[in-house]
């Protein structure tokens, strides 16, 4: 069941993540600003967020299969579509609402499925699970920059379309719901959403996903724009999936024995800090290690969040009440792409986009500091 998982991830957030990599190939074919291009990554991400928090709750109903099933179908049909537009708003129906499906049908399903499956070692499993997502970005994306060089941006999604629907498929075949009864969420999920360490959670979400995501839409943009080759540049986001996913298994497992809740917020500070490089002389090492440091918070960071609802909430419902703390960066998912590329356009440095990446973070860090163990927690819940 994990290993299922983690190709799920593996497929749908290797080809999201990739976004970056196509982003200068897209706005000259089609005569589009970067605002206006960033706009089909911030319907992607809107779509996967809110209808992830669907998901989640769909996932604890009638388990994953139908989920990856309808991801298989997504994924497909979008990539494939996406291959043959001719207009900028029609990537926002192909790529934006059908991939963000597909990414909304994966993660928090496998990750309340293999929690589900898991009683030792959850943590582990956990971050084995979500280390997909930066294997995903580690092989898929420099691959498709190479890709993108021999044959074109068109060529390269029709291709990741089948290849991805026919993945997705397998892993639905195989994947299996936990073999616990169905559990009620409704009641649940109402008394956790009104405590404060519930909130903060929610709130620090959404905010540190401005933080994480920016790279993947304006990295390589921003690389190429210091002199840095079109494959290099792609490669850094490979680097940020390499990265996660020491994150994501070294955090995931480390959590275990130095306790989750303070790995969580080693990680979202982490991701604010790296953001200084940004703001240092450009090179293509700089650019290295900030990939480096932020893939290490970010990896850590999702393999964590869902254990961290577990330290504090426990297991039933899982899948509802991380639904509803991704699904709440839905709407900052909708506007930071744009806003970036519009920063960008009109002051002509990125200056602006570091300070909206590594803010969100560091103001994420501070909402999540006073979290405790539930054993540790006072009476008030903070």
């Amino acid at each position: 069941m994990a290993a299922a998982a983690f190709f799920a991830c593996f497929v749908v957030y290797g080809v999201q993540y990739s976004f970056g990599a196509f982003f200068k190939s897209i706005a000259a074919d089609l005569g589009a600003g970067r605002a206006d291009t960033a706009g089909i990554f911030s319907v992607n991400m809107f779509v996967g967020n809110l209808f992830g928090a669907a998901a989640g709750y769909l996932a604890d109903r009638f388990g994953p299969r139908p989920l990856l099933a309808l991801a298989s179908i997504a994924a497909g049909a979008g990539l494939v579509l996406t291959a043959r537009i001719d207009r900028l708003w029609m990537g926002y129906l192909t790529y934006g609402v059908c991939i963000g499906i597909a990414a909304g049908s994966i993660f928090i399903p496998m990750v309340a499925t293999v929690s589900g499956w898991f009683q030792r070692r959850r943590n582990a499993a956990i971050g084995l699970t979500v280390s997909g997502i930066g294997c995903g970005t580690l092989f898929v994306v420099p691959l498709i920059g190479v890709l993108i060089h021999r044959w074109g941006w068109r060529t390269t999604y029709f291709v990741l379309g089948i290849v991805s629907a026919a993945l997705l498929a397998l892993c639905a075949a195989i994947i299996q719901r936990p073999p616990a009864p169905p559990i009620r969420t409704h009641t649940r999920l109402g008394q956790v959403a009104r405590t404060p360490a519930f909130i903060m959670l929610c709130l620090a979400g959404t905010l540190v996903n401005v933080g994480t995501f920016i790279p993947f839409v304006y990295l390589p943009d921003f690389a190429q724009s210091r002199r840095v080759g079109a494959v290099a540049a792609a490669s850094l986001l490979g680097v940020i999936g390499g990265a996660s996913v020491i994150g994501r298994l070294g955090l995931g497992g480390a959590s275990d024995r130095f306790g989750v809740i303070g790995l969580y917020k080693t990680t979202l500070l982490m991701i604010g800090i790296s953001y200084l490089l940004w703001f240092t002389p450009a090179s293509y090492w700089s650019l290295l290690i900030f990939a480096v440091v932020l893939g290490i918070g970010y990896g850590g960071s999702v393999a964590l969040s869902p254990a961290v609802v577990a330290d504090l909430f426990g297991v039933h419902g899982l899948g509802a009440m991380l639904g509803v703390i991704y699904g709440g960066s839905a709407f900052t998912s909708l506007a930071w792409p744009p806003l970036a590329g519009y920063l960008v356009d009109r002051t002509g440095s990125y200056g602006g986009v570091a300070m909206l990446g590594g803010g969100s973070a560091l103001i994420a860090w501070a909402l999540v500091y006073p979290l405790r163990h539930r054993g540790e927690m006072p009476s008030g819940g903070l």
